[in-house]
C-alpha cells in the first residue's frame, strides 16, 4: 500500500443508520469504506486486502457465515480481520460466528458504541 493509498474498510450491510456512522467515523480517520452487497462483490474486494471486512451477522442480502468461512479457509483473505454484530439477544448466532472464524462479535449496541475505537485499532491510530 503507497504512503497516499487510504486504508481499505468493506461494510457488508444494508441498514441505513449503520451505513451513515460507518461512513462518518471512517471519514474522520482518514478511512475509504467501501458498502457491498453481495457475495460475488465481497469475494472480490476482499482480494484487494482491506484492513477490516464488517458483517450485519443478520444481512439478507448475503449468507454472512458462509462467506466468513470461505474467507478465513482462502489463503489470500484468511488474514483480513473479520468482524460482526448481532442483535444482543442472538447468542447461538454469535458463537456460530465465532465458529466460523469472526474474529470479533458484538451487540449491536456495543459495535455502534465502540465503533470509533475499533476503526482506530484497524486504522493503526494510537489514541
Amino acid at each position: 500500500m503507497g504512503k497516499n493509498e487510504k486504508k481499505k474498510v468493506l461494510a457488508v450491510l444494508e441498514d441505513l443508520l449503520f451505513t451513515v456512522k460507518i461512513r462518518d467515523i471512517a471519514q474522520r480517520l482518514g478511512l475509504d469504506v467501501e458498502f457491498v452487497k453481495s457475495e460475488k462483490d465481497v469475494l472480490e474486494k476482499a482480494q484487494h486486502k482491506p484492513m477490516l471486512i464488517i458483517f450485519d451477522l443478520n444481512s439478507n442480502a448475503v449468507q454472512p457465515l458462509k462467506l466468513i468461512l470461505r474467507l478465513k479457509a482462502d489463503e489470500d483473505t484468511k488474514g483480513i480481520s473479520l468482524i460482526g454484530y448481532v442483535s444482543h439477544v442472538q447468542g447461538e448466532l454469535k458463537q456460530k460466528a465465532h465458529d466460523a472464524g469472526c474474529d470479533m462479535v458484538l451487540a449491536r449496541s456495543a459495535f455502534s458504541t465502540n465503533l470509533p475505537m475499533i476503526l482506530k485499532r484497524h486504522a493503526g491510530h494510537t489514541y
